[in-house]
């Protein structure tokens, strides 16, 4: 299991991005909340590189990166209720119907990392596949231990904190739409 403040050396919320490409977000969002730590999953190489280069020029110190599965890192390496807010933007939709069940958003992965938020955490999901979306949207609303922050309908506008990425750029010049979904860790007694 990691200690997150001896990680960090500091005790402040930590806010997780799970295959964060390039690191355009992530960085985006570490300079503007120094207040907060940043957690980067991937297992992209040269977008770890990328990013790392680009935090050192820039001098960003609130970032660390894990370069391993994400589902294994929720299951195994993060304790319950240690994340403030877990963010997955654009994850790969692997489209065709026989890919399906390699997408990272399932019940499994879904139940770690709910048990990694703490109350009143956030979990942030943004893709420009429909069917993809769709899909997120039922494991996300069948989930007992969160509560849909959108007022109306089932999808939230887009929060000023998340960045326009890479492949919502690429997603939208095709033509796709965006659908976010936040959600709300809820306390134990139900009550958020």
């Amino acid at each position: 299991m990691l200690d997150l403040r001896q990680l960090f050396e500091r005790d402040c919320p930590v806010i997780a991005e799970i295959g964060f490409g390039d690191g355009g977000a992530l960085i985006a969002m570490a300079a503007e909340n120094p207040q907060c730590n940043f957690l980067g999953i991937e297992v992209y190489r040269p977008g770890i590189g990328s990013l790392l280069l680009k935090l050192k020029r820039l001098g960003i110190t609130n970032v660390r990166i894990i370069m391993e599965d994400a589902a294994s890192v929720l299951r195994t390496r993060l304790g319950s209720g240690c994340l403030s807010k877990l963010l997955i933007f654009f994850p790969d939709p692997w489209p065709k119907k026989r890919h399906h069940k390699r997408r990272l958003l399932q019940a499994g992965f879904l139940d770690s990392a709910v048990r990694g938020l703490q109350p009143g955490g956030h979990i942030h999901i943004a893709t420009d596949w429909e069917d993809y979306a769709m899909h997120i949207s039922d494991l996300l609303q069948k989930e007992q231990r969160l509560r849909n922050t959108a007022l109306e309908g089932r999808y939230a506008d887009r929060p000023a904190y998340r960045p326009q990425t890479k492949y919502e750029k690429r997603g939208t010049a095709r033509g796709h739409n965006v659908w976010d979904m936040v959600y709300e860790r809820m306390h134990a007694s139900g009550e958020s």
